[in-house]
């Protein structure tokens, strides 16, 4: 059974509760190089599942959302009350060929946009946290509850890789 929109925020929202975002979203990069140090290229492609991604497609995935926040954030910082569109990440990953992605150079990519973020995000003052657009699936959403989400969505990523990786180790 497919997953509701708002059991998708509650799930995402529980990993980032009690933690600060930004951290979270600061180490996501490191871990993730942790993790995949040493596995073999075949094994980073492999899918786990036929209809589950590979931890290189979840890396791309990653680029991907990290592109689709900074516009979001962009948007939402110039036009408070913005329309957010919504994205088809199945069909973003099949567009790109992610599967077929170098796993290396996408979590570069990755760590280069999660830096520029970041460091847009630490440079913010009080009153811009709240701006928020109003996101086509999810409704109204604030900066800060941007933040969060991808804090969430990160933890969500990392236990996915971790998953994948640990089930080939055994």
């Amino acid at each position: 059974m497919k997953e509701t929109i708002e059991q998708y925020k509650q799930r995402i929202q529980n990993y980032a509760a009690g933690k600060k975002p930004l951290k979270v979203q600061a180490k996501t990069a490191e871990k993730i190089e942790k993790l995949i140090r040493g596995v073999p290229n075949t094994t980073l492609r492999k899918r786990p599942e036929p209809d589950k991604w590979s931890v290189t497609e979840i890396i791309a995935h990653l680029e991907d959302a990290e592109i689709v926040t900074s516009y979001r954030i962009r948007r939402i910082l110039g036009a408070p009350g913005t329309p957010i569109e919504a994205y088809d990440q199945e069909k973003w990953a099949e567009a790109e060929n992610n599967s077929k992605r170098d796993t290396h150079a996408a979590l570069g990519v990755f760590k280069t946009l999660r830096a520029a973020n970041l460091a847009l995000l630490k440079s913010l003052k009080p009153e811009q946290w709240k701006y928020s657009g109003m996101h086509a699936e999810r409704g109204e959403e604030s900066i800060e509850r941007i933040t969060e989400m991808i804090a969430g969505h990160d933890i969500n990523h990392l236990m996915q890789i971790e998953g994948i990786l640990g089930s080939r180790r055994k």
